[in-house]
Order: structure tokens, then C-alpha cells, then sequence
């Protein structure tokens, strides 16, 4: 294999492993690193994303959650700013994740 095929082999295997998938409101990707960001759907400056170590980091952080949370409720695990609203907002779109809207404003779900 000449450095050039290794490459583009590397090139595939990392978008193979990296997939964004979008939401209304968020858009989520997981990294070729194991990563796991979410960010608010078009938004391009870093105030508009968290990067989680893993998805299950995720899954670890909406468990600790109490059945109805809000964006101050996500605060409490150290979210700041709307990095909040953008978790909430992501968990409620996302399959993975049980839980419905129950208000807009303030912004607050249930677990189901």
C-alpha cells in the first residue's frame, strides 16, 4: 500500500467514524476519538457546544438528573450558560434519552 492509499484509508475510516447527526433544535457527533459533542443546531462558536469525554458520559449525566429537570438542574452538574438549555434540549430530542417536554418556559422534562 503506497502512503498515498494509506491516506485516503485513514481519510475513510475517520468519517466512517465520525457521524453528526441533526436534531430541531441540536445537532450531536460522535468523534473518531470517542468523543461526544453537542451543540445547538448551526451554531458555529464554541459557546454553543459541550464536548463529553463519551456518549455514555451523556447517559451518565441524565441519569443523575432528578425525574423533572430544568436547565438550572443540568447547572448543577457544572454546565454553565447555555450549554444548559442546549442539554435539555438535546435529551428531549434524542431517542436514547426518556423523558418529554413538559414546559417551554422555563424549559423543563420528565423523564418517562
Amino acid at each position: 500500500m503506497t502512503s498515498t492509499d494509506a491516506a485516503q484509508l485513514r481519510d475513510q475510516l475517520a468519517d466512517a467514524l465520525s457521524r453528526t447527526r441533526t436534531f430541531t433544535h441540536t445537532e450531536a457527533t460522535h468523534r473518531p476519538d470517542g468523543s461526544y459533542v453537542v451543540a445547538r443546531r448551526g451554531a458555529t462558536s464554541s459557546g454553543h457546544r459541550k464536548v463529553f469525554d463519551s456518549f455514555e458520559a451523556v447517559i451518565d449525566l441524565f441519569e443523575a438528573l432528578p425525574t423533572t429537570f430544568t436547565a438550572d438542574d443540568v447547572g448543577r452538574t457544572g454546565l454553565s450558560g447555555s450549554r444548559r438549555h442546549i442539554l435539555v434540549w438535546h435529551v428531549l430530542e434524542h431517542p436514547e434519552f426518556p423523558c418529554e417536554l413538559r414546559r417551554r418556559q422555563p424549559l423543563t422534562a420528565r423523564k418517562v
